[in-house]
């Protein structure tokens, strides 16, 4: 099994998800700008979009997205409980679906992009404060978005992670702030986290 992934991207989520499960799989670096792998692979042949994460299974099969790709990898181990059954799936794919479409497109994306126009930011530092006023909440007086850490958590932790590089001002939001030193002390999300931060370089 393949994992491409870019340094800090949304797939550190992936390598989260792995080392919380016990997996193993083959981290293939992406330059999404020049759309290569570090082997030289026209990245595009594998997924057309050209943007991380992806996974490619032994049989050659390709995931793309994470919300897909990590509910994928917690199917494989069950036992670790990273995505529950039930009701609680549907809970699961809630959160999925608002830290990719409300945190990381609505906030992170512009915020992080050197060409984004001043006025884009502008907005999306507006639109943060409702997003992550309605995390706080969410997040005062319990430890995970759902009963027990999964894989929404994982993929929270990389979009967090990029509030190094924007400097929202997290300090109206001592739910999220705690919600992240929590984050840090688990094994596996300091051991992504670490990895990735000794292989990123700035733009």
């Amino acid at each position: 099994m393949d994992i491409y992934f870019s340094p800090l991207a949304c797939s550190l989520a992936s390598r989260i998800t792995l080392y919380e499960s016990g997996q193993e799989a083959a981290f293939q670096r992406v330059d999404t700008k020049a759309g290569r792998t570090a082997s030289g692979e026209d990245y595009r042949r594998i997924n057309p979009k050209g943007l991380v994460p992806a996974l490619r299974t032994d049989d050659g099969l390709v995931l793309t997205e994470n919300a897909a790709i990590l509910q994928y990898l917690a199917d494989r181990k069950p036992e670790a409980g990273l995505a529950p059954s039930g009701v609680a799936r549907y809970q699961l794919q809630q959160w999925l679906s608002f830290i990719g479409s409300e945190l990381h497109k609505t906030v992170f994306t512009p915020l992080l992009s050197p060409t984004w126009p001043a006025d884009g930011k502008a907005q999306a530092e507006e639109d943060a404060a409702s997003r992550l006023a309605y995390l706080n909440d969410h997040l005062t007086g319990r430890e995970w978005l759902l009963d027990e850490f999964s894989v929404a958590d994982a993929y929270l932790a990389a979009v967090l992670n990029w509030n190094m590089a924007v400097k929202l001002d997290f300090s109206p939001y001592p739910a999220i702030q705690a919600y992240q030193q929590r984050l840090m002390a688990r094994p596996a999300v300091s051991k992504a986290m670490q990895e990735e931060f000794a292989l990123f370089q700035p733009a």
